[in-house]
């Protein structure tokens, strides 16, 4: 109808409005309140141009990685009020789309004849308190030299990755190194529970013994169950679609990538919604915490 409108306003001087109008079938009212109204489209068409280019802006700064909501709250945090069906059009009017999710191979290995410790979460992923309850699990980035294998251990009140170390093996002091560097940064409290899968590393004598020393509880999820994990595994597949999937030259430049994704974005500029606090990044759903706790 638009089109019959802007015919007819470029051809009124030739012909008159009221024959076009009859000519084509339309209405007079209905193309003067076209008209009337090509201030308000032009204006809102500008206002879309604007909020593409803020929406572009945001999504180019957090790697190409927001979807709608995260777009809708980080455009809430700089102080703009969106709707976010509006959001979704501009978006999708500009082909601007967050990252999607591939499928990861597993990399755990049972030991069968090692006696597993129990599974102490049973599926429930949330916790009141920052340091109780940690998830961990181990995956592998492709270099040029080999792989580099890295393990995590997030803490499921915050989601923050609390302790990580990388290393060009799996052994079971990889898992050791990344729980010490949790306990010494995370604020661990005692008997808090470390959750992860059944895999050798978690198994092993040395883990164990480290989670004695340490004073935590360990917790394992059930073999061939991935739900029973699924925090630390949607971690990964999380890292690898935002820090962007491929082979790197070295492991010296994949640890610098994987360093910075997780201490300079992950942690601290990520939003992610949590079910209290809204849109906050791990570290500030941290601070909210210790806030909560302290008043």
């Amino acid at each position: 109808m638009s089109v019959i409108f802007a015919f007819i306003e470029a051809e009124k001087t030739t012909h008159g409005v009221a024959f076009l109008c009859g000519l084509l079938n339309v209405a007079r009212s209905s193309f003067y309140a076209w008209r009337a109204a090509v201030k308000n489209r032009a204006a809102r068409k500008a206002a879309d141009q604007a909020l593409a280019h803020e929406i572009t802006a945001i999504h180019l700064a957090f790697r190409g990685t927001y979807d709608v909501p995260r777009i809708h709250a980080e455009l809430r945090c700089l102080g703009q009020c969106v709707n976010r069906k509006r959001i979704a059009r501009v978006m999708g009017e500009n082909g601007i789309q967050g990252a999607h999710r591939r499928r990861r191979r597993s990399l755990t290995r049972p030991d069968k004849k090692a006696r597993p410790a129990p599974d102490l979460i049973g599926r429930d992923v949330h916790a009141d308190q920052p340091g109780t309850k940690l998830v961990g699990d181990i995956t592998f980035l492709p270099t040029a030299e080999g792989w580099l294998y890295l393990a995590c251990w997030i803490d499921l009140a915050t989601r923050e990755v609390v302790g990580y170390a990388m290393a060009d093996h799996h052994h079971a002091s990889l898992v050791v190194d990344a729980l010490k560097m949790a306990h010494g940064r995370g604020g661990l409290q005692p008997g808090c529970i470390t959750h992860s899968d059944r895999g050798s590393e978690y198994t092993s004598a040395e883990f164990r013994c480290a989670i004695d020393e340490l004073g935590l509880r360990q917790s394992c999820g059930r073999t061939g169950s991935c739900f029973d994990n699924a925090d630390a595994e949607s971690f990964w597949v999380l890292l690898k679609e935002e820090i962007g999937t491929r082979t790197w030259p070295d492991r010296a430049t994949a640890r610098a990538e994987v360093f910075a994704f997780i201490e300079t974005f992950y942690n601290r500029r990520r939003l992610r919604k949590h079910r209290v606090f809204g849109y906050l990044t791990p570290a500030e759903t941290r601070k909210r915490h210790q806030h909560t706790l302290a008043a």
